[in-house]
């Protein structure tokens, strides 16, 4: 089996991860439950994914580290307590549902107004779309790294530093950024940035979190158990346990712990310069395909190792289903929870097929993939005809 379904979850894990878990399961209590052994040697994993995750993402420090489920529960919470009643937010086309659904509730129960800036049909970000939205004053903008979909990276050093002019806070959803090339919140100008285990961070799924710059108050989102001031009425609110109600995954996160760290032996540098060359090497076959349409790639300030394409105008459920079956390469069809992305780049009724890499892919999987394709192009087309 060929895998690049990566952006989705990274299927090829260090096998380090699979040891940490296996070790935590056997012997991990709960987190700040206890002082004996296994309650500790729970602490003190959570703490090392805490202190690692920070080291390489450029959090302030450990305790501005707060772990989730997953990037959807980190930007429900970052959103949520962010803003207020009748408070506006700003956000982009290219922004997955994690975002989009959170603000528009927001808009639909609270009173919030949602604007969202427009994305050219090359993928990249209207500027003049954004400024024009940020004129109305918004408390915070939250927007993507990196497009799920093509895999365009945007200038949000930029957009931050336009957003804070605007008085507003930015937030970051950095879910397919994280792990796939060096990310800096503080350097960017980030407020709160949204990340997820499971994808470049080679960690288990369950396993997300925000880190949260120093002078951001985010309210708890879920109230109970903390493990300190167990008599006060309400949920903590200092970082990190006004973010962790209930026991924390620590079994999940010293899995977590054991991907960031092969990442730091590894070099994030190193793996988006690999992810460059896959991802140039397979654009180049694709394009060179006759039929086959690469959507965006070139529309931001970089790439995230995505490339997303449609062949003529077959659905792009076909195409996927023809390489699983024949070829045994995994990718992913459809909307891809970036329905005005879809609608941007004019594919929301046919979707799009989407190769996302690994640091674990070949240049010889690649090549075995743009043969795959043609193949399944040409037979397609001639269905079609």
């Amino acid at each position: 089996m060929i895998y690049f379904d990566n952006a989705a979850t990274t299927l090829q894990k260090p096998p380090e991860v699979a040891e940490a878990v296996a070790h935590a399961l056997t012997s991990f209590g709960g987190v700040g439950r206890g002082v004996h052994p296994a309650s500790l040697a729970a602490g003190m994993a959570v703490y090392d994914a805490r202190a690692r995750v920070a080291e390489l993402l450029g959090a302030p420090s450990a305790a501005r580290v707060a772990f989730t489920l997953n990037v959807t529960m980190a930007l429900n919470m970052a959103i949520d307590g962010l803003l207020a009643p009748g408070e506006g937010a700003v956000t982009t086309a290219a922004s997955h549902n994690s975002v989009l659904r959170p603000l528009f509730r927001a808009r639909d129960e609270r009173g919030c107004w949602v604007e969202v800036a427009d994305i050219l049909p090359d993928a990249s970000l209207d500027f003049t779309s954004y400024e024009r939205a940020l004129a109305r004053g918004p408390k915070l903008v939250a927007a993507t790294h990196a497009s799920n979909l093509t895999g365009d990276v945007y200038d949000v050093a930029h957009m931050a530093r336009m957003a804070h002019e605007a008085g507003a806070l930015f937030v970051l959803d950095a879910a397919q950024s994280a792990g796939a090339m060096p990310v800096d919140m503080s350097a960017l100008g980030v407020d709160v940035l949204c990340f997820t285990g499971h994808k470049s961070l080679f960690g288990p799924q369950g396993t997300g979190g925000l880190c949260v710059a120093e002078g951001v108050d985010i309210p708890p989102f879920v109230e109970g158990g903390s493990g300190v001031h167990s008599y006060d009425e309400r949920h903590p609110r200092f970082m990190p346990e006004a973010l962790e109600a209930g026991t924390v995954n620590a079994h999940g996160l010293a899995g977590l712990a054991a991907g960031v760290s092969f990442l730091q032996e590894v070099g994030v540098g190193n793996v988006h310069a690999h992810l460059a060359q896959l991802t140039h090497a397979f654009e180049a076959g694709a394009r060179s395909i006759p039929g086959v349409v690469v959507l965006g790639g070139h529309g931001g300030v970089d790439r995230s190792g995505i490339v997303a394409l449609n062949v003529g105008e077959i659905d792009s459920a076909l195409v996927a289903d023809r390489l699983a079956q024949e070829f045994d390469i995994c990718v992913r069809a459809g909307a891809h929870c970036a329905p005005l992305m879809h609608k941007a780049l004019g594919t929301d009724e046919q979707g799009a097929v989407r190769f996302s890499f690994s640091w674990f892919n070949t240049q010889e999987e690649v090549e075995q993939a743009v043969d795959a394709l043609s193949q399944v192009a040409h037979e397609l087309s001639s269905e079609d005809s």
